[in-house]
């Protein structure tokens, strides 16, 4: 007899006390002494992919499209960190993964409209003297603009695409040890590039923060290739570029966000 596939076994765990939360190391031990031994991070993907108010869902390609939360991936409800119980839509509302007025796929609870779907305005740093342009509204923005234009940015003359790990979870935000990174990527070589997004001025410690990002990735899952960093601001300081003079392999952009209103 076939074993079950990996959510299934996750589903059989938090069904054994229905009522009662589970961690996700108590779900692994199940599966461990059940079944066998399987990769730990096989199983953190699967039971983020089946919780339906955990906002990471999306970037696996069985979350890839809109939909109510009423599939076979849709029955764990997380109740606090690496705590989830099984999803009662009576208790915890009905929750679905929907297209937020910017056109990206969020998770979110039905009805919950005054948070997707109001205006969100320009966000500024009070602390930045402004210079005429404008930021963009939330760092997401800016994060699933490069997103969506990765394969026109050229970093020391190579194209990019965006990563995809072993469990087909793509590079946005991807989740590490060290903290979440905003995009990781490969160039056309197979190596790695870390993109760090300032939405302001990019401060001389965003250096420290990429290359924590980039030591995880030449560790963990970079082997024999090689690793990079970009850091995205709208203004690049003094400080940042004498920092990144001394440190190879990390490059510097700033973006622009222009608009014009005219009568007609």
């Amino acid at each position: 007899m076939s074993k079950p596939f990996i959510w299934q076994m996750i589903k059989e765990a938090a069904e054994k006390n229905p009522n009662v939360k589970i961690t996700y190391q108590e779900i692994k031990e199940y599966i461990r002494k059940t079944y066998s031994d399987i990769n730990e991070n096989t199983i953190n993907a699967q039971i983020i992919v089946c919780t339906v108010n955990q906002p990471s869902r999306i970037h696996y390609p069985e979350n890839k499209r809109p939909r109510i939360a009423s599939t076979k991936y849709d029955f764990l409800f997380t109740v606090g960190r690496g705590q989830v119980v099984l999803y009662n839509r009576e208790e915890h509302g009905v929750w679905e993964i929907a297209k937020s007025g910017f056109g990206k796929l969020v998770v979110k609870q039905q009805l919950d409209e005054d948070v997707i779907d109001s205006p969100i305005g320009i966000q500024s740093d009070p602390n930045e003297e402004q210079d005429g342009g404008m930021l963009f509204p939330l760092e997401a923005q800016l994060r699933d603009f490069i997103v969506q234009n990765i394969s026109s940015i050229n970093v020391n003359g190579m194209k990019l695409k965006l990563f995809v790990d072993e469990n087909s979870r793509d590079g946005v935000e991807y989740p590490t040890e060290v903290g979440l990174i905003d995009i990781l990527c490969r160039d056309q070589n197979g190596d790695f590039v870390v993109f760090e997004l300032k939405l302001g001025r990019g401060p001389d410690r965003a250096m420290g923060q990429i290359a924590r990002y980039m030591g995880w990735v030449k560790k963990n899952i970079a082997v024999d290739k090689g690793v990079s960093g970009v850091i995205v601001a709208k203004n690049v300081d003094d400080k940042l570029k004498y920092a990144a003079s001394v440190v190879p392999g990390i490059s510097l952009f700033e973006y622009q966000v222009k608009f014009s209103i005219q009568q007609v």
